[in-house]
């Protein structure tokens, strides 16, 4: 458990240094996830270990909102002068979500049916 633990620690470090040495903008986090993601898609399958670990993690991410939640409470004046730019970008976005989820959906069923 603790190799996979390891595992999934190791890519975020080394999205992290890849963001930081090449300068992108993105989070480090996001590029560790896709390079386990690649990780998977070479290897195949998903470890037995590697699904426990990763489950016990989602289990307990609630917690890891908890910092955030402060955040928000300390910088609540800021949030209210503000509130109309952020509204907008979380109905803008969250709209896109939907037509862009609904999108690969239609295409992934359509790409389906002709391969089946």
């Amino acid at each position: 458990m603790l190799t996979y633990l390891t595992l999934i620690f190791s890519c975020q470090l080394a999205g992290e240094l890849v963001v930081g040495l090449l300068g992108l903008p993105l989070p480090g986090p996001v590029l560790g996830m896709a390079l386990l993601f690649a990780f998977l898609l070479w290897r195949g399958a998903v470890p037995e270990g590697l699904e426990a670990v990763s489950g016990t993690l989602l289990k307990y991410m609630s917690l890891l909102f908890v910092p955030a939640g402060t955040g928000v409470m300390l910088h609540f004046r800021l949030l209210g002068e503000n509130i109309l730019p952020i509204g907008v970008a979380m109905v803008v976005s969250t709209l896109v979500t939907i037509v862009v989820t609904g999108a690969l959906m239609q295409w992934l069923s359509k790409a389906e049916a002709q391969d089946g």
